[in-house]
């Protein structure tokens, strides 16, 4: 027996504990098994301000903590305990779990403990950022690929900004907001290559700045925006869209 009675089906042990991705903000983004298992959890552990509040007022969980401030210890120990005495425990993460969620960490700890996770995915800031710019990540004669990268900082000792920005591909760059001049400085792409902001993708307040590598940095700072935003650089973020060649799905 790992750590409590579990249900199982056959030999494989049935989850304890569920990591739902909230989506990127807009309460309707979150996936119908991602609802469904928020809405009849006994426990909701959410992401702070992350999460959109109207998704944590819609679970009928009896008990809701907030996560942030608290150590992993203490989120493990948390959703350890009540999983142990038969509880159903829903993590809720923003956007998608396995974009910097730091969701191992804690699956690890839950496994050692003889609990058993589910992963459920979810919509990603990254999507809804491309959705509210109306354009595509990947165009054909564009950009075929996506590059999902994160500057150095406190977790990070060296980034790959640089690197990846002499590949030609689509560019997203999460937790970089309060970096942004650094960044583009970092950036060996044209400075006249497009560039755009999004401040809360799918969020009531949702904001769009668009520029260029050269003055993207500055026109955020100009429109107050000094956190909880994307940096998308690549032709795709353009009005031109240079290069673009229609799909053969319309040949």
């Amino acid at each position: 027996m790992r750590g409590a009675e579990m249900a199982t089906h056959g030999n494989v042990p049935l989850p304890n504990v569920w990591f739902v991705g909230a989506g990127p903000g807009d309460p309707e983004l979150i996936t119908v098994k991602g609802h469904d298992l928020m809405k009849n959890a006994d426990v909701l552990i959410y992401a702070g301000s992350l999460v959109n509040p109207v998704l944590v007022a819609a679970s009928g969980a009896p008990v809701k903590l907030d996560s942030w401030g608290m150590q992993l210890d203490d989120i493990v120990n948390v959703m350890a305990g009540h999983a142990q005495a038969g509880k159903k425990v829903v993590r809720l993460h923003s956007g998608d779990p396995s974009l910097y969620g730091a969701i191992v960490e804690q699956i690890t700890e839950l496994e050692k403990r003889g609990v058993a996770v589910e992963i459920v995915p979810g919509v990603s800031s990254l999507f809804a950022a491309a959705a509210a710019l109306g354009t595509q990540l990947t165009l054909r004669g564009v950009s075929e690929s996506v590059i999902v990268t994160r500057p150095a900082g406190k977790t990070l000792m060296e980034d790959q900004i640089e690197a990846f920005s002499r590949l030609n591909s689509t560019m997203v760059i999460f937790l970089g907001t309060e970096k942004l001049h650094e960044i583009t400085r970092k950036l060996a792409c044209p400075p006249k290559t497009p560039a755009a902001v999004v401040y809360h993708a799918s969020w009531p307040d949702q904001q769009i700045v668009r520029g260029t590598v050269a003055d993207i940095a500055t026109r955020a700072k100009a429109a107050g925006i000094e956190h909880t935003a994307l940096l998308l650089v690549g032709e795709v973020v353009g009005t031109e869209k240079k290069g673009h060649v229609k799909s053969y799905l319309y040949s």
